[in-house]
């Protein structure tokens, strides 16, 4: 069930193995919260348009927002974003004369308003 969306700066693209942060992204989330990574779902996304900090052009950024159900401790949720912020350091660099910002987030989708289908293709 995890949803993680991945933003990143256009610059970034094709600077690291998207799929494989992807899926160690599912590991660290199953570590952490106990979800299964066969649920775990990862969007990974370049910004082409956006301001970071001061509006310097050699600022580049990765945001990882992890959205799980409800429920897990705080605890868990705070090692939760530490590996994964623990990973992008671990995996993304900034590119020469550039700078990376690196951030990460846990959020909890409300049971009452969180709705899934999943849809099996016909024989």
């Amino acid at each position: 069930m995890p949803h993680l969306t991945v933003d990143y700066s256009a610059p970034l693209t094709g600077t690291f193995d998207s799929r494989a942060l992807g899926r160690d992204l599912h590991r660290i989330t199953e570590k952490a919260v106990g979800a299964q990574v066969a649920g775990c779902k990862t969007v990974l996304r370049p910004i082409q348009d956006g301001v970071i900090a001061d509006g310097d052009e050699d600022v580049d950024m990765v945001h990882v927002d992890v959205a799980i159900h409800a429920g897990r401790t705080r605890e868990a949720k705070a090692e939760l974003a530490a590996g994964v912020l623990a990973l992008l350091k671990e995996r993304l660099a900034a590119g020469p004369g550039r700078r990376l910002h690196l951030s990460a987030h846990v959020s909890e989708l409300d049971p009452a308003t969180y709705v899934s289908h999943k849809l099996q293709a016909s024989a």
